[in-house]
């Protein structure tokens, strides 16, 4: 039986190295992402400079790496305004998550993917959240993604399997799997063409990648790399 998977691919370092994780792992891969009026959008622009990185380098796992799919998902600026789709600072709301959270963003994203998967006889769905060494949005927990899981089976008389290959490890050991997955010329293609930034900022090149290194998601990056940089 051909095993095949639906990737939840946005250009970010953690959805790359899922999409190794798959590829490694699944007959057939096909990649999704969503445009949603990201203030940070410079990360739909590197995702294909990573799909072609990918078909170069690994030849084995171009054999198995299928279409890319877009799809628009401009309703969610609409909802409220967020640090992720408008021009304000980046702080912690009162009630605790940071306000680049967008509400339901990875609950409409999975059941987006589910309907396209549904269409194309695709059964396992795949994500980078994770709630080990992340921002503390509600929609990354593992409680959450099991829960829908469940009502994404019911609602669709499909069983579907959410994977979630990060969700217990931390930002070095994303590193670290990338490394392990496809070694230095993989870690090197997670570095130069995945986007993590929420200032969008593909101007300063560090060690780890581009960015402001002052926004949450390059504090994560960074910190991680550092962490693994000094034990590999």
């Amino acid at each position: 039986m051909t095993e095949r998977a639906l990737v939840l691919f946005s250009g970010g370092q953690d959805s790359a190295t899922c999409l190794a994780w798959a590829l490694d792992r699944f007959d057939e891969v096909e990649t999704i992402g969503f445009d949603y009026g990201q203030r940070h959008r410079v990360e739909l622009e590197v995702r294909h400079a990573f799909l072609a990185g990918l078909r170069a380098g690994f030849p084995a796992w171009a054999a198995r790496l299928g279409p890319d799919h877009m799809l628009p998902l401009a309703a969610l600026p609409a909802l409220g305004a967020t640090a992720m789709t408008e021009e304000i600072a980046i702080a912690t709301g009162a009630d605790g998550l940071p306000n680049t959270f967008v509400p339901g963003r990875n609950i409409l994203f999975f059941t987006f993917a589910a309907a396209l998967a549904y269409r194309r006889g695709i059964r396992h769905l795949v994500g980078g959240m994770c709630e080990t060494d992340y921002s503390g949005y509600p929609d990354c927990r593992d409680d959450t993604l099991k829960a829908l899981q469940v009502t994404l089976g019911l609602g669709m008389a499909t069983r579907f399997v959410i994977h979630t290959p990060l969700m217990w490890i931390d930002k070095a050991e994303t590193w670290r799997l990338a490394d392990g997955l496809g070694g230095a010329p993989l870690r090197d293609l997670v570095t130069e063409h995945t986007h993590s930034c929420y200032q969008g900022d593909r101007r300063t090149r560090h060690a780890w990648g581009y960015g402001c290194d002052a926004c949450p998601a390059c504090h994560l990056r960074r910190k991680g790399w550092e962490r693994y940089a000094c034990t590999s």
